[in-house]
């Protein structure tokens, strides 16, 4: 089992940064593949970015690369979201998420099989 829990988000003024930070709580958390998603109202979740066990291969969405950065501490147990550049588009719950890869690819939600509660980001133009 792994507990996430997310921390960071906030208001912020379009052009900001924010850092997200999720704790994982779990001797295993070295072992799966972690990314972030996030929902906006009345839209579905997206993918936003994912990092591999190792932390070497990062994935992005189209629409934060050159933006946001996705990294990890596995010394820590924590994965991290830098989010620079925001944009009002980038409004939305974020949610950090746990899996091991079964061969579908890093951007599937079915890809993990733990999440957070969420931590509201808040951009304003």
């Amino acid at each position: 089992q792994v507990q996430l829990v997310e921390s960071g988000g906030g208001l912020v003024q379009a052009g900001g940064s924010l850092r997200l930070s999720c704790a994982a709580s779990g001797r295993t958390f070295s072992s799966y593949r972690m990314g972030w998603f996030r929902q906006a109202p009345g839209k579905e979740r997206e993918f936003v970015a994912g990092i591999s066990w190792t932390g070497s291969t990062t994935y992005y969405v189209d629409s934060v690369k050159g933006r946001f950065t996705i990294s990890r501490d596995n010394a820590k147990n924590t994965v991290y979201l830098q989010m620079n550049s925001l944009k009002s588009e980038d409004t939305a719950v974020y949610y950090c998420s746990a899996g091991t890869p079964t061969g579908w690819g890093p951007t599937l939600p079915t890809e993990y099989v733990y999440w957070g509660q969420g931590t509201q980001v808040t951009v304003s133009s």
